[in-house]
């Protein structure tokens, strides 16, 4: 049964150039993922398996046909009944009318005012998870501060200068935050805020007031880390399978963790169902001579080629002879008879013509942009 008792906002504004050109024509929650999914799949499944039936949606103005291509009527996070709803809102709106002088988070403060829910939850799309909402929730009404955020101890070789880094007191609250770069003392694992909170949504509306009068920042995410350094916070522990995608490499890698099966099944198969836009085709098919060894092919593709440990969109076609390794090939892609393809990411519609090579390195992959006819060798990855 659906409640009013939380609500959510969804929304990345930051324009990650590391991420260029793939986020060229998109925004970074629209990328393909794992063949047949886009980042912003893992948000809304966690929304939706939370049941949550009202969004709030901010994006930057240039990327919004994308994301309306994709979500549709969102029927498929139940977006589309009469007491669900959602709305998307442009972030050059709030950068407007604070230039202008006018209250700039209004449209949110309404929103948050019209949902009668008691908590509301943030999140975005570039950390890559399939988190379990109620559960933070549960924790956040059992500390019973305002606010609650979520981290994950990572790694500190897979974070980068713009993540931000908590410490934990004793009783389980953040006691400081800072960013990577200004951690003196960096040990093989930090605690990697992943910018996801709940909050008391009275209290939201109270700040967001307060900080609209105080010239606080349009980023909601600066803004809660803002309100983190004034105010008690709990802080939540995630333990499951989490990706950092703000540049190519890391997108890459995300991408090649799911031919690990531990991996897929850790993001995949959960209690937290992923769910997005349905197609239904045609089985892709595959020749006698072709050869596939640890990669994962989406619906509706002919396969005639040879694949190792790649990642195959719909409608894609590899001709005889052609040989694609350790590549991500987003949908409707040619890849013609005895060409070499590896460490590579092809965006949409991407032609590669015969005994064309194309090559990269794990840590610099080479990236042909959308809608490319590639009819010479492309040799990059310098590392």
């Amino acid at each position: 049964m659906r409640t009013k008792k939380m609500c959510a906002i969804l929304g990345n504004v930051s324009e990650f150039q590391g991420l260029l050109p793939l986020t060229e024509e998109r925004p970074l929650d629209t990328l393909p993922f794992d063949c047949k999914y886009r980042l912003i799949d893992f948000p809304l499944s966690s929304i939706a398996n939370a049941n949550i039936n009202s969004i709030f949606m901010i994006f930057n103005d240039r990327g919004t046909r994308s994301v309306f291509d994709h979500i549709g009527g969102g029927k498929e996070w139940n977006l589309d009944s009469l007491k669900n709803s959602y709305f998307v809102y442009f972030y050059q709106d709030f950068l407007k009318q604070k230039a202008q002088g006018l209250p700039y988070y209004s449209a949110i403060i309404d929103y948050l005012e019209k949902s009668e829910s008691e908590y509301t939850v943030f999140l975005g799309s570039n950390m890559l998870c399939a988190i379990d909402l109620r559960a933070v929730l549960k924790t956040h009404q059992k500390q019973k501060n305002k606010m609650t955020m979520v981290y994950k101890r990572m790694e500190s070789e897979k974070l980068s200068a713009d993540n931000r880094i908590i410490q934990v007191d004793k009783t389980g609250n953040v006691e400081t935050i800072q960013a990577f770069d200004q951690v003196l003392e960096k040990g093989e694992r930090l605690n990697l805020s992943m910018d996801i909170f709940i909050v008391q949504t009275k209290w939201l509306i109270e700040q967001l007031i307060i900080g609209q009068k105080n010239d606080s920042s349009t980023n909601l995410i600066e803004f809660l880390g803002e309100r983190m350094a004034e105010t008690q916070t709990t802080a939540y522990e995630y333990t499951g399978y989490l990706s950092n995608i703000d540049d190519v490499a890391s997108y890459y890698q995300a991408n090649m963790d799911m031919l690990d099966a531990k991996k897929f099944n850790a993001l995949m198969y959960t209690k937290q169902k992923i769910y997005t836009k349905r197609k239904n085709e045609v089985p892709t098919y595959y020749s006698e001579d072709s050869s596939v060894k640890n990669s994962q092919c989406a619906t509706g593709c002919i396969i005639e080629g040879s694949l190792d440990s790649s990642l195959i969109s719909r409608r894609t076609i590899i001709k005889k002879g052609a040989k694609v390794k350790r590549t991500i090939v987003m949908s409707n892609a040619q890849i013609e008879e005895d060409t070499v393809i590896e460490y590579a990411i092809l965006d949409k519609n991407v032609t590669v013509k015969a005994g064309v090579k194309i090559s990269g390195t794990a840590k610099h992959p080479v990236v042909i942009q959308k809608n490319q006819i590639v009819e010479t060798d492309v040799i990059g990855g310098n590392e």
